[in-house]
């Protein structure tokens, strides 16, 4: 995990394989910042969606049971989602190095869209 101090704040960026074993130990709340139509073509499973076009730091749950971790297609979206969170006062926030791409790059699992039928399948489970 890499860390940059902003201010009294801490923004921390993990790898994909820091996201994946927080996320099957049930250690994060995993968030994706793409837009509605990225998320429906593909996304992981079990994350939460709000794009960043809406993005409101204020609606964002605590964080004293898990940590908040956001992801998006590279990691540009996801970081600057970050950012506004600790302008909102948030003062230790995390996001996916690489974002979806990097996780799909390591063969991580996620729903994918079966193009025929258009119903949702497991890629890389």
């Amino acid at each position: 995990m890499k860390t940059e101090t902003v201010g009294d704040a801490t923004l921390e960026t993990w790898s994909v394989d820091e996201v994946a074993d927080a996320w099957n130990r049930d250690e994060i709340v995993l968030i994706d910042v793409r837009s509605v139509p990225e998320y429906g073509f593909e996304h992981i499973g079990g994350a939460m969606l709000m794009p960043m076009a809406f993005f409101d730091a204020g609606k964002l749950p605590g964080q004293s049971d898990k940590r908040i971790v956001f992801h998006c297609g590279s990691g540009v979206r996801s970081e600057k989602v970050a950012r506004k969170c600790i302008e909102a006062g948030i003062t230790k926030i995390a996001h996916l190095e690489g974002g979806f791409g990097a996780w799909k790059q390591a063969k991580k699992p996620y729903i994918g869209m079966n193009m025929a039928t258009g119903a949702p399948v497991r890629v890389n489970s």
